[in-house]
Order: C-alpha cells, then sequence, then structure tokens
C-alpha cells in the first residue's frame, strides 16, 4: 500500500470533484454517515488485482479510520465542510416552527435518522426544529430525546470546525438560537429535611427488627 497524490487519485478515478482533489492533510471533511472527520491522504490498495485509490479519513470523535475508495466517494457523501451559505440556511431552519407529520412514531425516528445520515446540514437542522424543546412544561420520549441530541452533535462538529470553536460552545449556540428550554435544576435539599427523613428510616428499622 502507498500514498499517492490527491488531485492524481482523484482524476484518475473519475469521481473526485474539484474541492475533494484538493485535500490536503489535516483538512476538515465530512462523510454523511460520520459527521466531521480529518483527511490523512490518499494510499492504494490492490483489490482483486485492480488498484484502487483510498481516501483516508479519521473521526477523532469515533476514534475511527475509514478508507474511502475514491469512486465512491462522491456518492457516499464525502464532501468539504459546508459553506457560510449552507449554514446559514441551517441557522434560519432551525429557528423554525415544528413541522411534525401525523404519521407512527417509528416512521418519523427513521425519517430522523436518514436525515441526520444524509449529510446535508439544513436536513440535520429541521430534525432539530422538530425535536427542540422550547418550553420547560414539552415533555420529550427517551427516543426523541436521543435523535435530538444525534442531531445536536452533528450539526455542532461541523459549525465548530467552520467556526473554530468547541463542540460544546457550537452546541450551546444552536440551543440559544433555538430557544430551547433548560430543565429546572432539582431544588437543593433542606438539611432538617434530610435529617427527619433519615430519622424515620431508622426508627422503622428498629421497629422492623
Amino acid at each position: 500500500m502507498s500514498t499517492v497524490s490527491t488531485k492524481n487519485a482523484a482524476k484518475n478515478d473519475n469521481a473526485g470533484t474539484d474541492a475533494l482533489a484538493a485535500l490536503k492533510r489535516g483538512d476538515k471533511v465530512v462523510y454523511a454517515v460520520h459527521g466531521v472527520g480529518e483527511f490523512e491522504g490518499i494510499e492504494t490498495a490492490t483489490i482483486g488485482g485492480e488498484v484502487v485509490h483510498l481516501y483516508v479519513v479519521f473521526f477523532p470523535g469515533e476514534r475511527m479510520r475509514l478508507k474511502i475508495p475514491v469512486f465512491k466517494a462522491r456518492a457516499g457523501g464525502l464532501r468539504r465542510l459546508a459553506t457560510g451559505e449552507r449554514l446559514e440556511a441551517a441557522l434560519t431552519t432551525i429557528k423554525g416552527r415544528a413541522r411534525i407529520r401525523r404519521t407512527m412514531w417509528s416512521r418519523r425516528a427513521a425519517e430522523y435518522e436518514a436525515k441526520i445520515n444524509s449529510g446535508d446540514p439544513v436536513l440535520v437542522a429541521e430534525v432539530l426544529r422538530d425535536l427542540k424543546r422550547v418550553r420547560e412544561d414539552a415533555e420529550q420520549s427517551y427516543s426523541e430525546r436521543q435523535i435530538y441530541q444525534h442531531a445536536l452533535s452533528r450539526l455542532a462538529r461541523e459549525v465548530a470546525a467552520v467556526d473554530g470553536v468547541s463542540e460544546e460552545a457550537a452546541a450551546a449556540r444552536l440551543e440559544s438560537i433555538m430557544g430551547v428550554a433548560k430543565p429546572k435544576e432539582a431544588p437543593e435539599a433542606d438539611p432538617a429535611d434530610a435529617a427527619r427523613t433519615t430519622a424515620i428510616m431508622i426508627a422503622r428499622a428498629r421497629k422492623a427488627a
């Protein structure tokens, strides 16, 4: 296995766009199913007697390294980071009102996951728009929270990579834009109440003995 020129490999496999052909080691890229990763270069491998060029991408969040055939990269959703215009469209989307179809949750959940794995920041933003919790008393099921967090993490990583901030800062910015309500903090326990509760428990234990 050897390393080759990104430009030549993309040209030879007739699949790389100009944007992918210009990739340099360390550049941030997005792969549809896994989100933001770091481009490490191109390797060649002989598979079935044929030489295949492979994009090598490392995903720090998953601690995973993928080797993606150049000729399949575009169809598989490998791209450079979104442009400012595309991210602005995503930020505009998350501000909107939820557009929830009246269908079974299992079907909607599958549609949401498909949008997240599309690699399109605007489609990911649509998931956040539909599942955001804007009132403190609004209820979310466990699966809704899981999908919401998945979408938030996916979009936040790309915003973070574009803006040069941490994923946590990007996620906080997104939720601020959406006006997401934070859960109320549980009130601190009253020491006197805690002492009374302990005394009652001890008394009951002695009585039972």
